[in-house]
């Protein structure tokens, strides 16, 4: 059941209001798990253990400006993640124009955004048009499909914007929208949920369909990240205590979210591999510091993502607004793939 929010001048001050709470109920939440250690984490741990998950990385010196370092195969999943894109700007167009300049090579069918879609509040047709339809001419005109996640500024009624393709719901699963014969392969399934507003319906939900889903690989998509070398990492720890458990349960490889404007790609957490990309319109250059949990950081330039789901594993590429490949590799999971690197036993790099 989707969120209504009131209309005129109280509309904000209702937003504002009930963003203050959830930031409270976060900050309560990681005090708690402070207190209490690691006590919770037993099943976790448990569930966690049971992953042979591994990352390789790519050597970036070998992948010059416009490069496609993807497998590229005919029959997969292909496609692209922007986050905190919505501004208008000149800097969200150049990203925009990378985009269609990689899909001439790189035939990915839809895009997740990851929140932050049109800066800010309540949005007007015009937002919509210079914020969104604009920048991405190229791609609707071509047919590809937006799946958007909602962010602390986006105004609640999004989910009712027909190309976000939210069909009016806070948080949502799907499936990628790609021909039978390659969905069938590569069984994929993806879960948006709305971070800004985590309640307990929202959470029998995700762990409804978590536990229904048989899918090989299973994608969650949302605004706030659990993991963060960013300015928010106090609010990550609260956002990690109320989803990890269900991530992990639930079987979750890959999370995408936004918030910190900029790349990260996280260590393997439990399991688990996480990245920020929050750069597609925003930018807070020299935000990334260096965080145990953090294998990849990017903070100098706006970006996007390229990814590719194969049978041989999920296949990454950060790209920055010029063409350059800011990180790319690979997440090979031995029992879901066929890939020999990802079974010779040798120590993977991350």
């Amino acid at each position: 059941m989707a969120l209504e929010l009131p209309n005129g001048p109280w509309f904000g001050f209702c937003m504002n209001c009930e963003r203050q709470m959830i930031r409270v109920l976060l900050l309560l939440s990681t005090l708690w798990l402070s207190a209490c250690g690691d006590l919770w984490v037993s099943k976790d741990t448990a569930a966690a253990a049971q992953r042979t998950t591994q990352v390789e990385a790519r050597d970036l010196k070998n992948i010059s400006a416009g490069t496609l370092a993807l497998p590229n195969e005919e029959r997969s999943i292909k496609f692209a993640v922007i986050g905190d894109s919505g501004r208008g700007s000149a800097e969200q167009h150049e990203v925009a124009g990378q985009m269609a300049a990689f899909r001439q090579r790189f035939d990915y069918r839809f895009v997740l955004m990851a929140g932050d879609n049109i800066y800010e509040g309540p949005a007007t047709a015009e937002d919509y048009r210079l914020k969104f339809e604009e920048p991405y001419q190229a791609l609707l005109d071509a047919g590809v499909k937006f799946f958007a996640a909602l962010g602390n500024h986006d105004d609640p009624r999004q989910v009712n914007y027909k190309p976000f393709n939210m069909d009016g719901r806070r948080y949502y699963t799907f499936t990628p929208p790609v021909d039978l014969i390659t969905r069938l392969e590569t069984r994929v399934r993806f879960f948006a949920l709305d971070s800004t507003y985590l309640d307990g319906e929202q959470m029998r939900w995700l762990n409804h369909e978590l536990e229904q889903s048989n899918a090989e690989w299973k994608i969650a998509l949302l605004h706030h990240p659990l993991y963060t070398s960013g300015r928010y990492g106090l609010a990550a720890r609260g956002i990690r205590f109320a989803l990890e458990s269900a991530f992990l349960s639930g079987g979750v490889d890959v999370v995408f979210s936004g918030h910190e404007h900029i790349y990260n790609r996280s260590e393997l957490q439990k399991g688990i591999l996480y990245f920020i990309s929050g750069g597609a319109g925003s930018l807070r250059a020299g935000d990334a510091k260096r965080s145990p949990q953090i294998a990849k950081s990017f903070d100098t330039d706006y970006h996007f993502m390229l990814i590719e789901v194969t049978d041989k594993g999920l296949f990454f590429q950060a790209i920055d607004r010029k063409g350059n490949t800011v990180d790319a590799g690979a997440l090979h999971q031995p029992g879901k793939t066929t890939d020999a690197a990802a079974t010779s036993g040798t120590a993977p790099r991350r």
